[in-house]
């Protein structure tokens, strides 16, 4: 059972919001988190809409359903029952007593008009992704909200030897659990499979299971991509248009994660696609058909995998934060590029390049000195996630930083 740093954020909001939507991916730990909170008391009551019986219950009868839900209640998988959530709009309205349900949902509920409608102003979303590599570890280490607050300083960090096993097993707990490389493999590849059989009809509108399949595993084979949806659309056979729903459908499903462009006010010298995230490397690896060995012997796959990796863990920390932080990529006309740009509610900028190597050099960071020089009132931080053991200045303003601080203490 891994402690999920998630857990306070959704506490606190209980305390004082009549209803918290905690959405996800499936099989990321909503369920037990939610189990969780009943045990613990901050909840009454858990009902399952993945439950046949209580499924047509509410659908049949959706005013005696939620009349007789207790104050406290949980209401799994939400987004099956769409009937329920006028009803619940009502029963808000008529007490707006704090901590009434939590509903959980493994689809967007913006994807849902009814679901919408019940959650403004009644209801906050948070969002669960896999694991992250500090809850793995059993670290409280959230690098986003240390970049913001605190300056760097020279330590030394645990190695990253064993950086290809945490990319090949990713952070679904079920996939963590399983020390079989195979049988994880096999579980990720049945999931994928199960998404899009299962779940997709429950947002609609797919004529082409296939090909949202096969969209899937080119983005596993090529990760973090900039999006380039003509290209997708001539290797997938399937229309620009109908391609760009069917990538809003995984987004909706929470599998793939858009990170936008930022440009701020710099005007067309930057490139304003975004890029492409899986939400998990291991689901990744396992679509692409690569295990750890193959993972060595292919280091430009391995590469774009490490910054999909690092792009999820600045996600993870995110999410996990109270402080309002937003993910961006940059990318110029003239090919500079920085991998990430975080950017805080105070306009504060922390760029993140990411490289797959030991040692780094000065051309590493280019992208960051032109951001630096673009926008120096608000650049507060250059980084490079590399696979070294220090974390070491660069110059002004730019460190090179053990990938292995984002779940690590220093040494």
């Amino acid at each position: 059972m891994y402690a999920r740093c998630l857990t306070e954020r959704l506490r606190r909001l209980l305390s004082v919001m009549p209803a918290v939507y905690l959405q996800g991916a499936r099989q990321t730990g909503k369920t037990t988190l939610a189990k969780q909170l009943l045990e613990a008391g901050v909840l009454r009551d858990y009902v399952s809409f993945d439950d046949p019986l209580v499924r047509t219950a509410a659908q049949r009868d959706p005013v005696g359903f939620v009349r007789n839900l207790p104050t406290g209640t949980a209401l799994d998988e939400a987004q099956l029952v769409p009937e329920v959530m006028p009803v619940l709009k009502m029963r808000i309205d008529e007490s707006r007593a704090a901590g009434m349900f939590l509903l959980t949902g493994s689809a967007s509920p913006l994807a849902n008009a009814q679901v919408a409608d019940a959650m403004v102003g009644r209801m906050v979303a948070l969002q669960l992704l896999p694991l992250a590599q500090a809850e793995i570890a059993g670290s409280a280490v959230n690098w986003v909200a240390q970049a913001f607050t605190e300056p760097p300083t020279s330590a030394r960090y645990p190695d990253a030897a064993d950086l290809t096993a945490r990319l090949t097993r990713g952070g679904y707990p079920v996939a963590v659990a399983l020390d079989d490389p195979a049988a994880r493999a096999e579980w990720l590849r049945s999931y994928a499979d199960a998404l899009i059989t299962r779940d997709l009809q429950t947002l609609g509108g797919v004529e082409r299971q296939d090909a949202v399949l096969t969209l899937l595993r080119l983005l596993a084979a090529n990760p973090c991509a900039t999006a380039n949806i003509a290209g997708l659309s001539r290797e997938t056979g399937v229309a620009q248009a109908t391609l760009s729903r069917y990538l809003s459908l995984l987004t909706n499903l929470f599998v793939a994660h858009p990170v936008p462009a930022w440009y701020a006010n710099l005007g067309k010298r930057l490139l304003k696609a975004p890029k492409l995230m899986l939400n998990d490397t291991g689901l990744a690896v396992a679509l692409a058909g690569f295990d750890e060995t193959r993972l060595e012997r292919e280091p430009t796959y391995a590469g774009k995998l490490l910054e999909n990796f690092v792009g999820m863990e600045l996600l993870k920390h995110i999410h996990c934060s109270d402080a309002q932080t937003r993910l961006y990529h940059l990318r110029t006309d003239k090919g500079i590029e920085v991998d990430f740009v975080l950017e805080s509610a105070q306009g504060e900028l922390v760029g993140v390049e990411v490289k797959r190597r030991s040692t780094l050099h000065a051309g590493d960071f280019r992208g960051l000195r032109w951001l630096q020089g673009a926008v120096p009132e608000r650049f507060r931080l250059g980084v490079v996630f590399y696979t070294g053991e220090r974390s070491l200045p660069m110059g002004e303003g730019l460190w090179a930083i053990p990938v292995s601080a984002l779940w690590s203490e220093p040494l």
